[in-house]
């Protein structure tokens, strides 16, 4: 029997809330190994979630190991959906690291449950995996996600959530799809200009422009794509 727990306080803090959360541990839903293999184990000798997060192996002349990609690919096609879903309803790091390994596999089927998850924007750092997952998965479904997404955050300026990486992500889809989604939001004073100066330490930072955003974006697919099943 599986059982969700809101949490506040130091515990939200922990799981990356900045407020209430609603968490469900995966022990109580009968998956109490799930964190300790897919979430913090050692690839590299850290994490794996960490890893992922910092993206050490994109650095110029750095290749990741070959253990270390070896690994995700098979974990990504060994996780079960029912191990992504208890990874999902959890803290920030399994949640980032379950959108990895569901990006990884293209798992589409996720699309929805991902959705929900980036819009409501409950934990830090994970909406970065979900905006990589999306755009693994390469659809205008996906690309409509982020639109929502852009829409209901990019007005927020004083939210700095996940906003360059969907839009970054929307992006990649706009080039691979041949459609023009991001328009609108990227035009010079547009939504994107307003919100990146809004924060006066962003306004003339170069990892803010569009082909920033949509570049960064693009080192996580591409490393993906290399080694990854087509």
């Amino acid at each position: 029997m599986s059982s969700s727990r809101e949490v506040t306080g130091i515990e939200a803090h922990v799981a990356g809330a900045t407020g209430r959360v609603v968490l469900r541990d995966p022990r109580d839903s009968g998956h109490g190994q799930v964190v300790e293999r897919y979430v913090i184990a050692k690839d590299q000798g850290r994490p794996r979630y960490m890893d992922l997060r910092g993206g050490r192996y994109l650095a110029p002349g750095r290749p990741a190991p070959p253990g270390f990609t070896r690994r995700i690919i098979e974990d990504a096609a060994a996780v079960t959906d029912e191990e992504l879903d208890a990874l999902l309803a959890y803290e920030w790091r399994s949640r980032f690291t379950a959108a990895w390994l569901i990006g990884v596999d293209r798992r589409a089927r996720f699309r929805a449950r991902l959705g929900e998850l980036l819009l409501a924007s409950e934990v830090c750092f994970a909406g970065a995996a979900y905006c990589f997952a999306l755009a693994r998965f390469g659809t205008r479904a996906d690309a409509e996600v982020l639109v929502a997404y852009l829409d209901r955050y990019l007005p927020r300026t004083d939210l700095r959530y996940d906003q360059p990486e969907a839009l970054g992500a929307l992006l990649r889809l706009d080039a691979g799809l041949g459609t023009s989604y991001a328009g609108r939001f990227v035009p010079p004073g547009g939504l994107w200009d307003t919100w990146v100066g809004a924060l006066p330490s962003l306004r003339d930072d170069p990892g803010f422009t569009p082909e920033a955003v949509r570049r960064r974006t693009d080192l996580r697919c591409d490393f993906a794509d290399g080694w990854t099943r087509p």
